[in-house]
């Protein structure tokens, strides 16, 4: 499997939640919004979703669109809050290690 894959895998969930935190979005929004950052598959997105909604970090609504059927809104609730506040935490200190890892490997090449 590639390797890109796994890290986009692993940073999805902390995208989307970081982008419903901004604001809430509907599904399509979201899955816009971080394409402009990194490429995702759509269908790799709505189940993330569904299962952050189990968790409880995210709850959902419809709202009327002005162009076609009620879209789907996600947003935080107080647990998704915190745990996209953890998650963070966590990826500032994962990419710090990794970055100072490659740094001390590659100054000897």
């Amino acid at each position: 499997m590639d390797i890109n894959i796994q890290f986009k895998k692993g940073a999805l969930e902390l995208c989307v939640l970081v982008l419903i935190h901004e604001r809430d979005r509907y599904g399509y929004e979201l899955a816009q919004s971080v394409s402009e950052h990194i490429e995702v598959a759509e269908g790799a997105l709505y189940p993330l979703l569904r299962r952050l909604v189990v968790e409880g970090y995210c709850t959902t609504y419809l709202q009327e669109s002005t162009g076609g059927p009620p879209r789907k809104y996600y947003r935080l609730t107080s647990a998704g809050e915190i745990h996209m506040k953890m998650l963070v935490i966590e990826w500032k200190q994962f990419v710090k290690s990794v970055s100072t890892l490659i740094e001390k490997g590659t100054q000897h090449s």
